[in-house]
């Protein structure tokens, strides 16, 4: 496995799922075709299994794929609960075949949303943003915003779940305390306690929260 990671603790999460090689990367750091082809070198392996996680680097990923002789599959995971959800679908009891189906399906069943900041004024869907307000992302709509990172993320979930949601799992980044983290559990586990809900590091930047819903 190659995958692109930012923030210390989802590197950690995605080493403790076997893959075989991170590379950093993000919204700002952008891995090349160059860089994704040196870790493909790096790895011996009869099939090598590349996951983006995010929509950027996706054509960069299928470059690599076109210019390597080893046997490489894409999924073209756009972000890293995406990623994170095809790795845990992963069987190596089966074929390659099987489980690029199976990765696939799971990675397409996550909603990620992302909490993050605006960085100029501007008005999206009918919603005025002013620049460093707090904005609630879900699958690229906005669907919150606000002055305060946890008061944003409870909104944002609220807006983003379904009856059919059963999972959601939350990496707080390098801009939040894990008392912030664990204040934000609390209400969530008060307010649904029909679902399961983890709270994880990730220290990503520019994301306040990383949340995967499922």
């Amino acid at each position: 496995f190659i995958t692109v990671s930012m923030g210390e603790g989802i590197k950690n999460i995605f080493e403790d799922l076997n893959v075989d090689h991170v590379i950093a990367g993000g919204q700002t750091m952008n891995p090349s075709t160059e860089d994704i082809l040196k870790a493909v070198d790096n790895i011996k392996a009869e099939n090598i299994i590349i996951l983006p996680n995010n929509s950027n680097i996706v054509l960069a990923a299928t470059q690599a794929k076109e210019l390597s002789d080893k046997n490489i599959e894409v999924l073209p995971t756009k972000t890293i609960p995406q990623g994170i959800a095809a790795l845990l679908a992963f069987n190596e009891d089966v074929d390659l075949d099987d489980n690029i189906k199976s990765m696939s399906d799971a990675f397409k069943s996550i909603k990620t949303c992302q909490v993050t900041f605006s960085v100029r004024d501007t008005t999206i869907n009918d919603k005025e943003i002013k620049k460093d307000d707090i904005i609630g992302i879900c699958d690229g709509n906005i669907s919150s915003v606000g002055k305060d990172i946890n008061e944003v993320t409870l909104d944002l979930i609220k807006n983003s779940i379904t009856e059919d949601n059963e999972l959601i799992t939350l990496f707080y980044g390098e801009g939040v305390t894990e008392e912030d983290g664990q204040e934000v559990l609390d209400k969530l586990e008060s307010e649904y306690s029909n679902l399961d809900i983890e709270l994880i590091y990730g220290g990503q930047p520019l994301y306040y929260y990383l949340i995967a819903i499922e």
